[in-house]
């Protein structure tokens, strides 16, 4: 056996993971790269230009990080988001080319196509990973053509073009695991024996959730005067919201994001949240009890449905945002921070809900992958894509 031969056979094998754009794409898709570290893979993580990516992925030394040109398709501007896809497919196959992978995971959103579409010209294996119960349109469309198609919710897996998909669960990092409250606390700069509500409006903040709980402060403070806050926001509301808190004379924590989501989580009593499935991916491993509140504009309404799920095991309480008033929210978290016995079984029932392992789970099938298209360089035709940027030799 020649030495170029032994160096092929012995090299690790290269995984890509497109998750950038979301905490929701991104923190599973690092989840997914640890465990695919520690199996003796080569990851690189795709990411997009956004805050939140750049954030998130500061602390990161571990894992190669590229960054992507964003695609999403904004009010129906077709061209713009035709020439922005494009820009994704020359700027993955400049990626590609230097460093070819074996493997190329999607985790959702046209972010992660380019990649996907790129590395199956280039004889990569391919898969897309969805964590909310309706599939996103990305996922839809790419599912017809990538090797394997994977799901966080039972109930997504049959609405596919493709057929079913395989059930994984959602991944959520190693450190999303019991707690204890007071450190926390301590943590945040919180007192430890009060009890915490966590505002979650997701990884680029919710302002009709965040205006809702700004408008409930004063009335929460007088029916808990002990009662603090931490409050996730996004970046355009956080000036906006630290003056709200203020103003009601709150003990709290107000940031436009967080890369330390469990030590929130740990140290909250009850949250209040999006239903974004990695939010809830979270909330399940850490058996939180919640309050959420979908976002209404979400595609295809896939947050309602999200929280549908954990509305019916009892894991939490669904309302409408338009329904969130202070009397309203009054009355729903009433029946959390006043009765522990109801709090608990909210977060047993989350807990039930949690598939431990689903990023190892994930990693194996993806290392199973490699090999599967030979690792010869060769093109396939993806309806749609013909030609575009040119073509991706």
């Amino acid at each position: 056996m020649s030495m170029s031969m032994s160096m092929s056979m012995s090299a690790p094998v290269h995984v890509a993971v497109a998750c950038g754009g979301t905490g929701g794409h991104l923190f599973p898709g690092l989840a997914i790269g640890r465990e695919l570290r520690a199996l003796g893979a080569r990851v690189t993580l795709l990411v997009s230009e956004k805050e939140v990516d750049r954030e998130a992925v500061a602390g990161v030394a571990d894992l190669a990080v590229r960054v992507l040109p964003g695609v999403g398709l904004q009010g129906g501007n077709h061209a713009g988001f035709a020439i922005a896809g494009a820009r994704a497919l020359l700027a993955a196959r400049r990626v590609f080319r230097g460093d070819r992978p074996d493997v190329v995971l999607g985790m959702g959103g046209f972010t992660s196509a380019a990649p996907v579409i790129v590395g199956r010209w280039m004889g990569a294996a391919t898969a897309v990973h969805e964590a909310n119960t309706v599939p996103g349109r990305a996922n839809r469309w790419l599912s017809r053509w990538v090797d394997l198609a994977m799901v966080g919710f039972e109930e997504a897996a049959g609405r596919w073009s493709s057929g079913r998909a395989e059930v994984t669960g959602t991944p959520v990092r190693e450190v999303f695991r019991a707690l204890d409250a007071g450190r926390c606390r301590e943590e945040l700069g919180l007192e430890p024996g009060r009890p915490v509500l966590a505002v979650m409006g997701g990884s680029q903040g919710a302002s009709g959730l965040n205006r809702a709980i700004a408008a409930a402060l004063p009335a929460l403070l007088a029916r808990w005067p002990r009662l603090q806050f931490v409050h996730l926001c996004g970046h355009r509301d956080v000036g906006e919201m630290q003056a709200a808190h203020e103003a009601a004379g709150a003990r709290s924590v107000v940031e436009a994001f967080s890369a330390r989501v469990e030590v929130i989580l740990g140290a909250a009593t009850v949250a209040v949240a999006r239903s974004g499935a990695s939010t809830l991916a979270e909330l399940a491993a850490m058996g939180v009890a919640s309050v959420l509140v979908p976002f209404p504009a979400a595609v295809d309404d896939h947050q309602r449905v999200n929280a549908e799920v954990f509305g019916r095991a009892g894991a939490s309480r669904v309302m409408a945002q338009a329904d969130a008033t202070p009397g309203r929210l009054l009355e729903v978290l009433g029946g959390m921070l006043d009765d522990e016995a109801v709090r608990r079984a909210h977060g047993a029932a989350a807990r039930a809900l949690h598939r431990p392992g689903a990023a190892r789970r994930i990693a194996e099938r993806l290392q199973g992958l490699a090999g599967v298209r030979g690792g010869a360089c060769r093109r396939v035709d993806v309806p749609g894509v013909a030609g575009a940027a040119g073509g991706i030799p």
